[in-house]
């Protein structure tokens, strides 16, 4: 367990200390593309693996020759789980380093605090994390599944496995507070009741008060939409105080962060998890795929997470839209992307809804089960149907907010 952990906070040291490959490599004026994630901090157990599929991605294009001509040279920045450095960072890539794009942010309050800079400082933006889904913004694009993708799933498969009464625990920032009213709606459009919504700081580590909470209320499951490595305390204390085999729970950010590798089977097994990637998906893209990534950063790798796959599917995305384009050109860019340009990815066929910006995919409802993620449901093609609903950005391409449900 203690070598595991060490293995997935460690990752690839190169990657968050050289900021570059081998400059050497490089033709002249090679094309910058930033990452701003946490490579410390709490939320480093989901930016790491984000870091190396993005370092990946990079060395792939590079060694097919690049992009019109050039290298690409990856600038990695370690936000440290620290919203101001995310900031700072952002006006860094933009102004001084000159970036084509800028892939970075996990919580969508990091997102929050980029997205304004880039679009100051007229900088394209990808956000490559699942998230609550609804900003419309054109120089933004978002690889991640919305819960319009994910909880319309996995709520009616838990409810339908474990019966219609639900108790939310959530993280205390727009992610955890948003999620957690589409949550309540789909649960209510099922014939479901929400027993409480409970929200929780990032740094929160006791959960004593809420298990008892918990208890009392007698859910049929709990759902958790917890964030970040202090949350993790809550699975333990859960499985401490025998709640696990008597209630179960279902996520919508458990395993993103490798929790269920961190967590022994007996604190984790049974839980159900919904997204587009897991790494153990069959087809010859993905196996292909998990050949190189084991190669490039040793067999021993814990998983290749969910966020990993988003963050390596929107380099691929912004690279075949400077292909289109000619050019790194920002507004060229944005238009090749804006025609629903598709890639063959290692989790299916991902393809740009031009309207939201946001992505077409296939997501799947999987069960955990001894520190791995046993696939149970496929779907294929889901559409970001919570954004389309208010966002047109080839109708309205100055539209620029985040649209939140309303119950």
């Amino acid at each position: 367990m203690k070598l595991n952990r060490r293995r997935f906070l460690q990752s690839t040291a190169a990657t968050a200390a050289a900021g570059m490959f081998g400059s050497s490599a490089f033709a002249d004026d090679p094309i910058n593309v930033a990452s701003i994630h946490d490579l410390s901090g709490g939320l480093d157990i989901y930016g790491k693996p984000m870091v190396d599929a993005l370092t990946l991605a990079v060395e792939e294009a590079n060694a097919a020759g690049g992009l019109l001509g050039k290298q690409i040279k990856l600038i990695n920045y370690d936000t440290q789980s620290n919203m101001q450095l995310y900031t700072q960072f952002a006006q860094q890539a933009a102004l001084k380093d000159k970036v084509a794009v800028v892939h970075g942010g996990i919580t969508s309050a990091s997102r929050e605090v980029i997205r304004p800079v880039l679009d100051r400082f007229k900088t394209l933006y990808f956000y490559n994390t699942q998230y609550e889904g609804g900003v419309c913004d054109r120089n933004q694009f978002d690889t991640g599944v919305t819960p319009a993708q994910t909880v319309e799933k996995l709520v009616p498969h838990a409810m339908k496995k474990w019966g219609k009464k639900v108790y939310v625990v959530a993280a205390d920032y727009n992610y955890g507070q948003i999620t957690s009213q589409w949550v309540k709606k789909y649960v209510t459009e099922n014939g479901g009741e929400v027993a409480s919504i409970d929200f929780f700081p990032l740094d929160v580590t006791n959960f004593g008060p809420t298990i008892s909470k918990i208890q009392a209320a007698k859910p049929d499951f709990v759902w958790s939409a917890l964030v970040g490595g202090a949350h993790i305390s809550f699975y333990r204390q859960w499985a401490a105080a025998g709640m696990r085999k008597s209630i179960p729970m279902a996520s919508t950010t458990f395993a993103v962060g490798n929790e269920h590798i961190v967590l022994s089977p007996d604190e984790c097994n049974g839980m159900l998890v919904c997204y587009n990637y897991f790494q153990d998906l069959k087809n010859k893209t993905n196996e292909a795929f998990v050949a190189s990534f084991l190669k490039r950063f040793g067999a021993d790798y814990p998983n290749i997470t969910e966020l990993a796959m988003g963050t390596y599917q929107g380099f691929r995305l912004w690279a075949e839209g400077v292909k289109k384009a000619g050019s790194i050109d920002r507004i060229k860019v944005t238009e090749a992307l804006e025609t629903g340009i598709s890639i063959d990815a290692p989790s299916g066929k991902v393809t740009i809804d031009p309207p939201t910006h946001h992505c077409v995919l296939d997501v799947h409802i999987a069960e955990v089960s001894d520190k791995k993620l046993k696939v149970l449901e496929d779907f294929a093609q889901q559409k970001p149907a919570d954004t389309a609903a208010v966002c047109d950005l080839i109708k309205n391409p100055n539209d620029n907010q985040q649209y939140v449900i309303k119950i």
